[in-house]
């Protein structure tokens, strides 16, 4: 067993928007050898600041923490709560901006649509968006079951959290901990260049990008996925 295994380091694992416990389902295993993890609840209120407050009222005293999309969004706000708390740092296809005028305006339609009886349209039609070709067929089914998990309700309230995020740049470096961050090559919902803009603010964070692979990298590439988290682990 690694040396890292036996510090038996809780982490705590945030999904993204219209995510589910799925979305890390090929890397539990691997990290639970750490020590326990937890898949967090980022469904019940509407604020970035409440989402990570109910988290960190859940979360033990002091664990490790990753999040891919609004699930990066959430870990820089329990980052500023908390920051004694959280041990290491894993930020996955996301990124530290603020909502622009221009990404609300194009969500406001979605949101519209889901409203009004669309929440399986809206969910196919990013589905395409962000996942990589190469992977259309396989994980179209996963995404809607993750879907249908979240329900209706919780993706609003997390839209509404997402369009009213704070910009978390100011903060990147005041971020001490061990961190990593990943990103698909092919991501087009948050791209490589902010990932970049992440790692090059935090100092001596690793980044790291993934080729032949979108936005929902845990499900897309799992083991190298799995293989950096370990690694981010063991460091």
């Amino acid at each position: 067993m690694p040396a890292a295994a036996r510090d038996n380091l809780p982490i705590v694992l945030v999904p993204g928007l219209n995510c589910s416990a799925r979305l890390y389902a090929q890397q539990i295993p691997a990290l639970w050898r750490f020590g326990p993890v937890t898949v967090a609840d980022h469904t019940r209120d509407e604020s970035v600041a409440a989402i990570a407050r109910r988290i960190l009222a859940a979360a033990p005293p002091r664990f490790a923490l990753a999040g891919l999309s609004m699930g990066g969004y959430l870990a820089f706000e329990i980052i500023r709560q908390a920051p004694q708390r959280v041990a290491k740092l894993a930020l996955l296809d996301t990124g530290a901006r603020s909502e622009s005028p221009q990404q609300s305006e194009r969500r406001r339609p979605t949101i519209e649509t889901a409203k009004n009886g669309g929440f399986r349209k809206v969910t196919d039609d990013s589905f395409f968006f962000f996942v990589h070709p190469d992977r259309y067929a396989a994980l179209k089914d996963l995404v809607r079951l993750m879907a249908d998990e979240t329900g209706l309700e919780a993706y609003l309230r997390q839209q509404q959290a997402i369009v009213t995020r704070p910009d978390s740049r100011p903060g990147l470096s005041a971020i001490k901990c061990p961190t990593v961050v990943v990103v698909g090559e092919q991501d087009n919902g948050t791209p490589p260049e902010l990932a970049r803009e992440i790692a090059h603010a935090i100092s001596r964070s690793r980044l790291v990008v993934i080729p032949d692979c979108g936005h929902l990298s845990t499900i897309e590439r799992p083991e190298a996925v799995t293989e950096v988290l370990v690694e981010w682990m063991q460091s």
